[in-house]
């Protein structure tokens, strides 16, 4: 690595734990690595995902002193989120500066379960045996600032879709502000275009026209399936940016930058540009490594950048639990190694042997009650804190209960309301549309049947009119102007001859 990096590691690995993808770096070259191994001189360096953590904003008094602010950060994010008491949470924090509030401190609080840490890293840690860091994804991307890769202030949006998740980040001023998973990983997107397809497509086939072919300019039948899926891809990325901008009182967006794990020919920035009308570019950045791979992954090339940014100037946010091994000396069987050799020696003294290892016991007995009086002291506390907090919970749990019991009755009044308030003016509304329709084409409407479940709406128009083409007339322009709103069903058109009329029935289901 170049001089500035943090640490006197020859190489930094990059892991990524998903799809179990190293990538090692020596200077300014990065390379995967197939086949990773222990080594206790390259600094090894992993993320987790959005969906693996919880993030929210807590704010304390000011007055709380520093050593004690961890542990008012970790009964505020139990407190405050509803975690389960019955597990012990990883929490790490980052500050929030320059908040305008004189009485409190703010602070982005990550929530991560051991758990999934384990069942995540577990295959990694075989391999590799430690992990130096492992910081959640959304943080990687403040060296993009740190390194003026982005040298703007103002709002600025990123999302990345992997394999595995989708994840949407927001900076302000070049700091971290707002995270949150979406549910368009590749592996979400697949099933969601099998569905819009109406048939099971393989994995492999979905990635390869995702990544190879342009929606511009391909023809295979796929491209308006696939057009609908990114349409609703980016409606839902409007959704969290509009409720962003309430949240945290952002007036506008300046950029929005996206990518994906795997290379693509579709310019997504285009599109989203188009759809969101706010500038986009590809998540593609100039880090400076050479690499022989013609495309890498974006979180892989940050993970390298991260390690050689001054440890003031990057997130601190590290849920490793697979901290690598301390130096000999620090070592228990070092310790005990090292005193071997000491008793060794001092027996060739006895006297001297004897008072040291006296006065060794005695101090070691002194610090031994003193620790003992502070645990003690600890125990009570915290005996006395869960006796008051299962006192309050009883109590939550019975409010909770009643204003549950009030709710559903709440709920089920305001949907009978809702009923009666919105879905018969709606069927109001469709039946004036269609009819202003059948009128212009000189079809008449005979009988109308709705039939709804939990899944379907649907009208059904019994048509007649003294010329077939009349019917047929109608039919296509209500595909033309109602598309995507509506699908049109017209199984025939018969002709009635003892009324000389043709008559059909079109079936209209409300998407």
């Amino acid at each position: 690595m170049s001089t500035s990096t943090q640490h006197s590691s020859s190489s930094v690995l990059s892991v990524n734990p998903y799809k179990e993808t190293y990538f090692n770096g020596i200077s300014s070259f990065i390379t995967e690595v197939t086949t990773p191994k222990f080594s206790k001189d390259q600094f090894v360096i992993a993320y987790i995902n959005t969906h693996e953590f919880i993030n929210a904003q807590i704010a304390i008094s000011k007055n709380i002193p520093q050593e004690d602010l961890f542990d008012v950060l970790n009964d505020k994010a139990y407190d405050e989120l509803a975690l389960d008491q019955a597990v012990e949470y990883k929490i790490q924090y980052i500050e929030l500066l320059n908040t305008l509030d004189e009485k409190n401190r703010h602070f982005h609080v990550f929530i991560v379960d051991p758990l999934d840490i384990t069942s995540t890293f577990t295959k990694v840690v075989e391999k590799l045996q430690y992990i130096d860091i492992i910081i959640p994804a959304p943080l990687l991307i403040k060296s993009l600032y740190t390194k003026e890769l982005i040298k703007t202030n103002g709002v600025h949006c990123f999302i990345y879709v992997q394999e595995n998740d989708a994840c949407l980040t927001i900076y302000r001023n070049k700091e971290f502000i707002y995270t949150k998973s979406l549910k368009y990983s590749l592996v979400e997107m697949h099933e969601r275009f099998c569905k819009l397809y109406g048939k099971r497509v393989e994995y492999t086939e979905f990635i390869n026209f995702f990544s190879k072919e342009s929606l511009k300019d391909t023809t295979r039948e796929y491209k308006e399936f696939f057009i609908h899926l990114y349409k609703e891809f980016f409606a839902n990325i409007n959704n969290i940016l509009t409720y962003a901008k309430r949240a945290f009182e952002i007036e506008k967006f300046e950029h929005v930058y996206i990518g994906a794990q795997i290379p693509t020919v579709t310019k997504f920035h285009e599109m989203l540009e188009v759809e969101l009308h706010i500038k986009s570019s590809e998540f593609d950045f100039d880090y400076g490594f050479e690499t022989e791979s013609e495309y890498i992954d974006q979180f892989h090339a940050l993970m390298h950048l991260y390690p050689t940014l001054p440890k003031e100037e990057r997130y601190a946010c590290n849920f490793t639990e697979y901290k690598r091994p301390p130096k000999f000396i620090k070592r228990e069987s070092g310790k005990l190694i090292m005193l071997l050799f000491v008793s060794i020696a001092l027996a060739f003294t006895y006297p001297i042997t004897y008072w040291v290892l006296t006065y060794t016991q005695e101090l070691q007995e002194e610090l031994l009650k003193e620790e003992y009086g502070k645990i003690h002291n600890t125990k009570v506390n915290r005996e006395t804190t869960i006796k008051n907090r299962e006192a309050e919970k009883e109590k939550a749990l019975k409010l909770l209960t009643r204003e549950k019991t009030e709710y559903t009755q709440k709920k089920n009044t305001l949907m009978k309301i809702h009923e009666i308030k919105v879905n018969y003016p709606m069927k109001a509304k469709l039946l004036t549309r269609f009819t202003k329709d059948c009128n212009k084409y000189g079809v008449k409407i005979e009988e109308v049947a709705y039939r709804e479940n939990s899944t379907n709406k649907m009208l059904t128009f019994s048509l007649v009119a003294d010329k077939d083409r009349k019917i047929t007339q109608l039919v296509a322009h209500l595909l033309q102007a109602h598309t995507g709103k509506y699908k049109f069903t017209l199984e025939e058109i018969k002709f009635n001859s003892k009324t000389n009329k043709y008559c059909s029935e079109l079936k209209v289901n409300i998407l």
